[in-house]
């Protein structure tokens, strides 16, 4: 973990304040993010990803967003970068998270 790492997951998290009880939990050398138990995000070497499914991933690949890659051997399908315009925005990054918080209730 750096500072920068850290400086981010802080910025995401306050970004996150309307969605209350979000944490972030250190794993696969970042963090990921949780509501209650419901594990939604990764923040990772300063990029944003959030679980996708069959109903919310075509927008991110609209905007030309990549899926998790924590190495070169291996990637995380169901997590996509979320762009920074979105991250940005306080409403429209809760709005987003809450899908990606619904994507795993469909489970």
């Amino acid at each position: 973990m750096n500072k920068q790492d850290d400086s981010f997951k802080d910025f995401v998290l306050d970004q996150l304040q309307q969605l209350e009880d979000v944490e972030a939990r250190q794993m696969f050398g970042g963090y990921g993010l949780y509501r209650d138990e419901t594990f939604f995000g990764i923040v990772h070497e300063g990029r944003l990803y959030f679980k996708t499914d069959g109903t919310t991933l075509g927008e991110y690949r609209k905007r030309k967003m990549k899926p998790f890659r924590p190495n070169a051997k291996q990637t995380l399908k169901s997590y996509y970068q979320v762009p920074a315009e979105i991250i940005e925005d306080v409403d429209r990054i809760a709005e987003w998270a809450w899908q990606a918080i619904r994507c795993q209730d469909r489970k």
